[in-house]
């Protein structure tokens, strides 16, 4: 996928360096009253700049205001099926905002992997995964292969009686994130891996069980539940942590408005 960021301020530049920090392909933009970083290409007008690199790249991540970037691309856009991917990122790295093209140009997919990052919040609003409610948050040793990992989550959620279209997010840690067992699970089930980190587990109010083994090991008083709390929004735990051969899956739900 090509990439592109874009930013107008120096607080952007730094959320623009972390995402180049873990994708080093990616081409940065910067407004030309910044100083010219090293390999980055300086533009004038936003408003120029949308169209004339809008073709080009599969993917256009704005450090920006939305009001701008909307205004920029007024014009510009075409079909969702041709059009790139464009997600917004405000420069406090608070919030992901996936834009435009979020199914069929994987806006969507880009948000949550800026989002995992920065540790960045991810807003989706496409309405078919907005109503899905459950988060699945998965622990494993070091190793674990995909195919474990999958018949774990799937035989947790069979037991409870949750349909797997429901689940809107897998979760897990940060210390988790290269977890190519994981990862690979994610995409066989075609739900996105949200990575929590660390230390908001750390600091997550919410109840809990904690494990010795876990803290031990990496750090942390739980893996499961925290992150399948912490990777939504008004959740509440409906199925606490279930132990299957050295992977620990947990669920939470959120709860969301429903016109039921």
């Amino acid at each position: 996928m090509k990439l592109a960021v874009i930013t107008f301020s120096p607080q952007g530049l730094l959320v623009c360096q972390q995402l180049q920090s873990k994708i080093p392909e990616l081409q940065l933009y910067l407004h030309d009253a910044l100083e010219l970083s090293t390999g980055a290409r300086p533009f004038s007008r936003v408003m120029e700049l949308t169209p004339a690199i809008f073709p080009i790249y599969n993917g256009l991540i704005y450090v920006a205001p939305c009001g701008v970037v909307v205004r920029s691309l007024a014009g510009t856009i075409g079909s969702k099926l041709s059009d790139p991917a464009v997600v917004v990122v405000d420069v406090g790295a608070r919030h992901v905002v996936s834009l435009l093209s979020g199914h069929e140009g994987g806006a969507n997919d880009l948000a949550i992997r800026v989002a995992n990052i920065i540790d960045a919040e991810p807003v989706i609003t496409t309405t078919t995964e907005a109503v899905k409610d459950l988060i699945v948050g998965v622990g494993c040793r070091r190793g674990k292969s995909a195919a474990d990992i999958v018949a774990a989550i799937q035989k947790v959620l069979k037991q409870q009686g949750l349909s797997p279209t429901r689940v809107r997010y897998l979760a897990t840690a940060d210390v988790k994130a290269d977890e190519m067992g994981l990862l690979q699970a994610a995409r066989i089930l075609n739900i996105p891996l949200r990575i929590i980190a660390g230390e908001n587990i750390r600091q997550c109010r919410q109840k809990f069980k904690t494990s010795e083994f876990v803290a031990d090991k990496v750090n942390l008083p739980a893996v499961a539940e925290p992150v399948a709390l912490l990777a939504g929004r008004r959740t509440s735990l409906i199925v606490q942590k279930q132990a299957l051969n050295g992977i620990t899956v947990a669920v939470a739900k959120e709860n969301c408005l429903s016109l039921a």
